[in-house]
């Protein structure tokens, strides 16, 4: 069986030991756990000139995407004043994420985001975002905590528990949610951890699924759900 082709926007990174120049490059564990769960992972090229008119048509030769985690997204795109303690936005990545981003939302990909993935659609559909989190009952700088799913969502469904540990990376959190998302998990602090949204097929979580792929059922689920979605997406064209 051919397996679904899943674009993952690549990071530039200026420097790559192995390498002689710059590099596009995307996380190990995410190629890996798009893998491990039947797809096959490839990196989308960014940026390009003219991304935002091209990007439709770019994605129309994949069958999903998976917005990958990052750097903090430039205070601007949600008119904002830049907090001291935002850092390393990347003026390139956040044009060529937000055009992937709309043009999944315009098209109706399969999509799942992560992490700065979740923050870039929330900003894409009018939110705002918290520009640092700091630390209460809840880590999320560097830990596993708890987060708990709302019954009935999207979410609830592919992981089927209202309350599963997750590994949490991040600084930044979404603020005033965006149009048409719809809020699936929250940490015990009140910072939401999952959206998803009322029209186009993308589920979005704070969290890093891919970095306990291999040993949790439930962040396991988030990428089987991603590759069945566009799998099916593959098989009906």
């Amino acid at each position: 069986m051919t397996r679904p082709l899943v674009a993952v926007p690549g990071r530039r990174a200026a420097h790559v030991p192995i390498l002689r120049f710059s590099a596009t490059v995307v996380a190990e564990a995410i190629c890996e756990a798009v893998w491990a769960a039947g797809g096959e992972p490839l990196t989308l090229h960014g940026p390009a000139e003219h991304a935002g008119a091209e990007m439709p048509g770019r994605l129309a030769y994949f069958d999903g995407v998976l917005l990958p985690g990052g750097a903090d997204v430039d205070p601007a795109r949600y008119g904002a004043a830049p907090d001291p303690r935002t850092r390393d936005t990347v003026t390139f990545q956040d044009d060529f994420d937000m055009a992937v981003t709309r043009a999944v939302i315009e098209t109706g990909m399969p999509a799942l985001a992560i992490c700065r993935g979740m923050q870039v659609l929330n900003v894409a559909a009018g939110g705002t975002l918290l520009q640092h989190v700091e630390e209460s009952v809840t880590a999320h700088h560097n830990a596993v905590h708890p987060v708990s799913v709302h019954a009935g969502s999207r979410l609830h469904a592919i992981v089927g528990a209202e309350t599963i540990e997750v590994s949490s990376y991040h600084h930044q959190a979404l603020g005033q949610l965006g149009a048409g998302l719809i809020v699936t998990a929250v940490a015990q602090d009140g910072v939401v951890e999952a959206v998803e949204h009322r029209h186009a097929d993308i589920v979005a979580v704070q969290w890093h699924p891919e970095d306990r792929h291999s040993t949790s059922t439930t962040d396991a689920a988030l990428f089987a759900d991603l590759v069945d979605r566009a799998r099916k997406r593959k098989d009906s064209r």
